[in-house]
């Protein structure tokens, strides 16, 4: 008998192309979320003490003040709480505020004082995936603040419609906005000086976003530049959830936030490679 020669049978080749390279990004930049967690568990004070910000804007303005002051016009047009007013507002501030503190003033001090992107880059591990790792961070940890300040806000009766589940998801939106924009800035820093302008550009976005007074109570050409603000477009999502009055707008904001985080951070790349990789 004779017998039949067989072709060897071909050995799995790996994966190669664009998916294998996202899925080798995605796994590296977890491995910068998995270095911030062992590295938050040294210092789970401070850790705690973030997550009670926004709970403390809520209680002193939103309670406190929020005595003293009348109820103020909704996003229907029908009268509010001021604390009802005020809560959606102070929940995508605290993500504003802690996404530019953790990529601006965070992200200088690793790479300008404590040298651990200097580590991370010996290793395996690109900027590329340090920025995706560091604002993956960011925005995980924002999701769970906020969620539980949502929590808080349904506890208290100031929560009318069941859109308010998705709070989380309109601070995490807004952190990864700020977050993206926040790297570009990080990269001009010259010196700790520098952190003044952060602070000249967010406490007046701050102050003036709707976020205690409704956008009717401000002049003509003032409510316009207010409307085109990148926080006026989270606090404004944040009430259409909080209220159920979730229409097309609703689609633009998120929209506007997306675009913002993702231009932010195909810039800041490109800037933060010429800095950690000269």
């Amino acid at each position: 008998m004779t017998t039949v020669d067989r072709p060897p049978a071909s050995r799995p080749q790996p994966r190669s192309g664009p998916g294998a390279l996202q899925t080798l990004v995605r796994y590296r930049s977890l491995r910068v979320i998995q270095r911030n967690c062992t590295i938050s568990k040294q210092y789970w004070l401070v850790f705690v003490t973030r997550l009670l910000e926004p709970f403390l804007f809520l209680f002193s303005i939103g309670v406190g003040v929020g005595a003293l002051v009348e109820e103020v016009s909704g996003p229907d047009g029908l009268p509010i709480s001021y604390r009802s007013f005020v809560a959606p507002a102070m929940l995508v501030a605290s993500a504003m505020n802690a996404a530019l503190f953790a990529t601006v003033i965070d992200f200088y001090s690793k790479f300008e004082w404590q040298g651990s992107y200097d580590s991370m880059l010996a290793s395996p591990i690109g900027v590329r995936d340090i920025i995706h790792g560091e604002l993956l961070w960011i925005v995980g940890y924002l999701g769970i603040q906020s969620t539980a300040f949502a929590i808080t806000m349904w506890l208290m009766g100031l929560v009318v419609s069941w859109w308010a589940v998705l709070l989380p998801v309109a601070a995490m939106l807004v952190a990864f906005g700020f977050g993206g924009v926040g790297f570009v800035g990080a990269s001009f820093l010259r010196s700790w000086l520098d952190f003044e302008f952060m602070s000249l550009v967010a406490f007046p976005m701050f102050l003036f976003s709707a976020s205690f007074f409704p956008l009717s109570r401000y002049p003509g050409v003032l409510a316009t530049v207010v409307q085109l603000t990148p926080l006026y477009q989270g606090v404004d999502l944040a009430r259409d959830l909080t209220f159920g009055t979730v229409g097309w707008d609703s689609v633009v904001q998120v929209l506007y936030l997306f675009a913002m985080g993702a231009v932010g951070l195909a810039i800041a790349e490109r800037r933060i490679s010429t800095k950690l990789q000269p």
